[in-house]
């Protein structure tokens, strides 16, 4: 899905002719153009934080073109950005501009730090119907102003390697999880684990583990938004995850240690894995060096008899903080960001899908891998649950996991009762 070099050029000079007229040049409550520096706090969405500055770059370069203002990019790891918001939201002290993980959007929302996008200031920034649906739901609480937008929008692939498969006879990608965990202990050599995993991330551990309890027909919280978290369905989503390591023996015990967002990736794309579930990565896959002819992607399995689940509702939003000193060129920023040539761009270099209509007319998203993760977050996606206490519940329950997966890969089985004692305590912390 990697675009050619010439739309950076065309991206610039249609974004630098729509953007001349906005307002960014003028004088504003913020000051004069030329004269404000926008901050800007980015996701790692690309191989490395290095990755992304240079990805980034051009953009931002054609944004002060068009417009005189100038943005301060820092590319944050995924294990710090919720901690960088929380803490940034407590103190009032914030970037102009920043990236939220979109199941995080209501926690934040509640906060009151991030400016909503009210009628009038979604108008501004060239209309709410311009977005995808699906994408924009999942920007706020239900009924409220959203207080972000979409940026890129993801679901969850699994990504199997083809030549690996032919070579050991497997011709499909597997349609159950004991089909993936059959394929998985075949393609397990000396040289290769059939599976890698993100074991030390938070976020990667919650994201799996939720998908796992809704195969099982669980849920974290009831509809009252009370939380459940030790339920047995919850309890067999995590155990599921867990065995990758401590039952299946498809997943190098190590990766419970791989934290940085990358390094599970990195070993697919190397042959290290012959599967990873993954958001869209094909961008970042080819950057890793894998061939392109290799790289499968199919929906995550469910349990047989299990929910048709295989994705929660992922993506980046882009907020504006309501401390903000430079409002009217944030929302500038913003629109540039959104602009159908800016997300033909960004989206096409990471292999994520734009959350613009307008873009899926751009060759670049008329592929397989496109529908398959369209299919996916259009039909067997599920958000995550949109209460205040949402990002909590993601640090709570993420750790959880993250600490039984290290307990998994000393050699320590993880039964059905620790799990369930594990969660018991996590929910105890939520209501503290």
């Amino acid at each position: 899905m990697r675009l050619k070099r010439i739309t950076s050029a065309v991206a610039v000079s249609l974004v630098a002719a729509s953007l001349a007229g906005c307002g960014g040049n003028e004088e504003t409550s913020g000051g004069a153009a030329e004269d404000v520096t926008l901050t800007y706090w980015a996701s790692n969405q690309g191989t490395s934080l290095e990755n992304d500055q240079e990805v980034l770059k051009p953009q931002l370069d054609a944004f002060t073109a068009a417009t005189g203002i100038k943005v301060d990019v820092e590319v944050v790891p995924w294990s710090d950005l919720l901690n960088r918001i929380l803490a940034a939201t407590a103190s009032g002290e914030g970037p102009d501009v920043l990236n939220i993980g979109n199941t995080w959007s209501a926690s934040l929302q509640a906060t009151g730090a991030l400016k909503p996008f009210d009628d009038a200031t979604m108008t501004e920034i060239g209309g709410a119907d311009r977005f995808l649906a699906g994408s924009l739901a999942a920007t706020g609480a239900e009924g409220q102003p959203p207080t972000a937008v979409p940026l890129y929008s993801l679901a969850y692939g699994l990504y199997y390697n083809k030549a690996m498969f032919a070579e050991a006879g497997i011709t499909e990608p597997p349609a159950t999880w004991a089909d993936l965990i059959a394929a998985g202990k075949k393609l397990t050599t000396p040289e290769r684990w059939g599976m890698s995993i993100e074991g030390g991330s938070v976020s990667e551990n919650i994201h799996n583990v939720f998908v796992f309890s809704e195969q099982q027909g669980g849920s974290f919280f009831d509809d009252a938004g009370k939380p459940t978290f030790d339920t047995p369905e919850n309890v067999a989503g995590i155990k599921q995850y867990l065995d990758l390591i401590q039952t299946d023996k498809i997943t190098n015990p190590s990766n419970a240690e791989y934290s940085n967002g990358t390094e599970a990736l990195a070993d697919f794309a190397s042959g290290k894995s012959a599967m990873v579930m993954w958001q869209a990565a094909a961008g970042s896959l080819e950057e890793l060096g894998m061939d392109p002819a290799d790289i499968g992607v199919a929906p995550i399995p469910a349990p047989a008899g299990g929910e048709d689940v295989a994705s929660i509702v992922a993506g980046i939003n882009l907020a504006v903080f309501e401390n903000t000193e430079h409002e009217q060129q944030a929302l500038d920023f913003v629109e540039f960001m959104t602009s159908t040539p800016t997300q033909i761009e960004l989206n096409g270099t990471y292999g994520s899908l734009p959350a613009v209509q307008e873009a899926y007319s751009d060759p670049a998203f008329q592929t397989e891998a496109v529908e398959t993760f369209k299919s996916i977050l259009d039909t067997r996606a599920v958000p995550m649950p949109a209460v205040p206490e949402e990002s909590q519940f993601e640090t709570l329950v993420g750790t959880a996991v993250k600490n039984m997966l290290a307990q998994a890969a000393s050699g320590t089985v993880v039964t059905e009762q620790a799990i369930s004692e594990q969660l018991a305590a996590a929910q105890q912390q939520l209501a503290g």
